[in-house]
């Protein structure tokens, strides 16, 4: 009998605060509409008091997000980050187990828990600015093979690109632990800042790469081809999914392209989480065998279900159909 897969998230224990607001408020905050832009702690407490509106509060981050969804689904969970030695930090511990969520491996920091405040303005798109806190604490030397033991795939996000240091003793770790490993691409600002080193990376770590139209431009160069994208980016891992929103996503592995038609959404009110809860949809699928097909049929029923809903986390009654539909 095969060994059920456990799936760890590995990336920044954020808590989200999302706000919605019109197009002029973006337009006034530095940095492109659309994207992610780390700030200080003192930047994002100044960008909180400027909120038009209160802000819903949830636990967030990239690969929380994916964790959190997977650990809904009921799938073997675990999460390797650092929370703030504070209520946040506490908050998003605590989310995590009352899913059933193995919370063993967060590692508490000396300051506050990180944050992100979420920007959605009236077409669906969200703009983020975040501060690390914490999470930004986490060094090479806090990761070790014992982080991954138990554990049969990581899924890393993105932005640890940012300390490469880290970055590395996390992929090095996870394989010797014999985890595999797939990577999201974050955002087009993550792309375009770490292209020295992402392609070797990818060659040598990564075996399932998620990324949307976006990202993959920014990586390959080439636009307005999703199969094209998809095909170039699976020539660095096994699996390579571009994800294009409510044109579907495209799937690209042993030199074929399998498009998966969108799932619709009867209304977009908020874009946060769409990928994330999309990868957790496909890796549901990929760590029970279904064909690539099924895994993003699957990533596409949880990010057509999150866009219609502020945040990253569904309503139960939403998680009820979804699973029933599984």
């Amino acid at each position: 009998m095969q060994k059920e897969m456990s799936i760890l998230g590995v990336g920044s224990p954020i808590v989200d605060t999302i706000a919605l607001v019109d197009e002029q408020f973006v337009s006034q905050i530095e940095g492109e509409k659309g994207g992610m832009v780390l700030i200080d702690a003192a930047a994002i407490e100044d960008l909180a008091q400027s909120l038009p509106t209160v802000g819903l509060t949830a636990p967030g981050g990239s690969a929380g997000n994916t964790t959190f969804a997977l650990a809904r689904m009921g799938a073997s969970t675990g999460f390797l980050g650092k929370t703030g030695n504070c209520g946040q930090g506490g908050f998003y511990r605590d989310a995590f187990t009352n899913l059933g969520g193995d919370a063993s491996r967060f590692k508490i920091g000396q300051i506050p828990n990180g944050r992100c405040i979420s920007l959605v303005t009236p077409d669906g798109e969200r703009t983020m600015r975040t501060d690390l806190g914490a999470a930004m604490t986490l060094t090479p030397e806090e990761i070790s093979v014992s982080d991954f033991e138990g554990s049969t795939h990581a899924h890393i996000e993105g932005y640890l690109l940012f300390n490469e240091a880290l970055m590395r003793k996390v992929l090095r770790s996870a394989k010797e632990a014999g985890c595999s490993i797939s990577l999201d691409m974050a955002s087009f600002e993550v792309v375009n800042a770490t292209k020295p080193i992402l392609p070797e990376i990818l060659r040598d770590y990564v075996d399932i790469i998620f990324a949307n139209e976006e990202e993959g431009e920014a990586f390959t160069g080439i636009s307005d081809d999703y199969s094209g994208m998809a095909l170039r980016l699976a020539e660095f891992a096994s699996i390579a999914a571009i994800k294009v929103g409510a044109h579907g996503s495209y799937i690209a592995h042993k030199g074929e392209v399998e498009r998966i038609e969108p799932m619709h959404a009867a209304r977009v009110v908020d874009t946060t989480g769409a990928g994330d809860l999309w990868a957790a949809g496909f890796l549901y699928g990929w760590s029970q065998q279904r064909t690539l097909a099924e895994c993003g049929r699957i990533g596409s029923i949880l990010g057509a279900a999150v866009v219609q809903e502020q945040g990253s986390v569904l309503p139960e009654h939403v998680w009820d159909d979804i699973l029933a539909a599984l």
